[in-house]
């Protein structure tokens, strides 16, 4: 309930910025076109020749923050409950950071650039969208950077890889934060560089807590 709080709190405040979440987002679209590296369109164009793509990316970008990451916690909780306090911190942790980063850097997703080959892959060819009732309401619409769902996906992957035994579990788990990187660039929901800026931001939470837990036990 906290971290809905404080979401709602970056939405309004990023509804706020719309100048500055579009003029950001084509900063990022200028860096990466600048790096050689805007190849998102190109992703876009491949993933909507084919409606079994469209159709799991979709679902991907849709399930993956929310959907699958409490069916992960509530595993965690019954099956190995020494593991939780430290999964559910640093997700906490994380999502805040990246809440925070809304609110200061207001980012507008590459499908609101159509001039630059964007597509909306979910208003075309979904029938759920960003404009469908409880999502339009309760959705920030400029939260591009960083990529939460990459985030969030390398935080669960990286929980899961060490408490799965058989090797194909433990490959899922490695695929998983590409797949869901692939999912949101290809859907027009995130840059590459917003996929990046999400696994940093695990990598770099992930870290803090860990040197946060060990100066405690240090000390204690």
């Amino acid at each position: 309930m906290g971290f809905y709080v404080v979401y709602q709190i970056a939405r309004g405040a990023a509804d706020r910025s719309v100048a500055s979440a579009f003029h950001n987002g084509e900063w990022v679209l200028r860096k990466e076109n600048g790096l050689g590296a805007l190849f998102e369109p190109a992703v876009q164009r491949v993933v909507d020749t084919s409606s079994i793509m469209v159709t799991l990316t979709s679902y991907t970008y849709w399930l993956s923050q929310f959907a699958v990451v409490g069916v992960t916690l509530l595993w965690v909780y019954f099956r190995h409950h020494e593991k939780f306090s430290g999964f559910r911190n640093w997700l906490i942790a994380a999502n805040l950071v990246g809440l925070v980063g809304y609110i200061l850097v207001p980012t507008a997703p590459p499908r609101m650039f159509p001039e630059w080959g964007f597509v909306d892959t979910l208003g075309q060819f979904s029938s759920i969208n960003h404009d469908s009732g409880l999502i339009a309401f309760a959705a920030n619409p400029y939260a591009a950077m960083p990529s939460l769902h990459s985030m969030d996906a390398l935080i669960v992957a990286v929980v899961m890889f060490g408490l799965v035994r058989s090797r194909i579990a433990k490959t899922l788990c490695l695929l998983w934060p590409a797949w869901v990187g692939f999912s949101v660039i290809s859907t027009g929901n995130h840059y590459w560089l917003d996929v990046v800026a999400g696994f940093v931001l695990a990598i770099a939470t992930g870290l803090v807590l860990r040197r946060i837990r060990t100066l405690h036990l240090q000390r204690a």
